[in-house]
């Protein structure tokens, strides 16, 4: 089991880091640990991320010391059995306008396009944390034969629903922004809307399928 680090922020908050190299073992943990955090009547707010979790707590009702000392018993307290999430599947339009990118992504990789859209949508993806926007879900589970860096020059306007590989991670666009994501397709799945409930169409721990809509090469 990895070891747990833990950092103050400030004067109210504490930042738990585990490790370097993220797993689904370790996100889990960091997981459970977050779901026991919110029970907590001391802690104002809790930010899964990446590897590590964030407390933000009253520093009147509780010290670094105390919180830091049950943010350790709660980390070796095993998660329950079982998945957490749901199942939930993503269309996507592949290439073409809508993956301006997937070429560079096949010359890179040294695959055909179709080889490089087979291999996104073959795995399942698990949802590690919601970051970068609203609904931006990271993914774990991508075929390490599809890595590929960042665009050296970021776009200004990415568009929403486009899905897009960023090193071992792929995710998609849930709002308009610049990004420099290698883009490889787009989906009409609406990933944030904050008029519904919940406003994120992906929590941590769901679990994620790409199929392929359409193919433009």
């Amino acid at each position: 089991m990895t070891t747990l680090k833990i950092l103050p922020l400030g004067d109210s908050a504490l930042v738990c880091e585990a490790g370097a190299m993220p797993t689904l073992a370790t996100q889990r943990r960091v997981w459970h640990v977050a779901s026991l955090a919110h029970e907590w009547p001391d802690v104002r707010e809790v930010v899964p991320g990446m590897n590590n979790l964030t407390l933000l707590f009253d520093p009147l009702a509780t010290d670094i010391e105390v919180l830091s000392e049950r943010l350790r018993d709660a980390w070796q307290t095993p998660p329950a059995a079982g998945h957490v999430g749901r199942d939930i599947e993503i269309p996507v339009h592949y290439g073409g306008r809508h993956g301006p990118d997937l070429a560079e992504v096949a010359k890179l990789a040294r695959l055909q396009p179709k080889t490089v859209v087979q291999r996104h949508a073959a795995p399942e993806y698990i949802v590690y944390f919601l970051g970068f926007q609203p609904g931006f879900a990271y993914l774990g589970g991508l075929d390490d034969s599809i890595a590929t860096p960042r665009r050296a020059e970021p776009r200004l306007s990415v568009p929403a629903g486009s899905v897009g590989i960023g090193g071992n991670q792929t995710g998609i666009y849930p709002l308009t922004s610049p990004g420099g994501w290698q883009i490889i397709g787009h989906t009409a799945s609406v990933l944030f809307d904050p008029a519904a409930t919940p406003a994120a169409l992906l929590a941590p721990g769901d679990r994620v399928r790409f199929t392929i809509a359409s193919l433009d090469l």
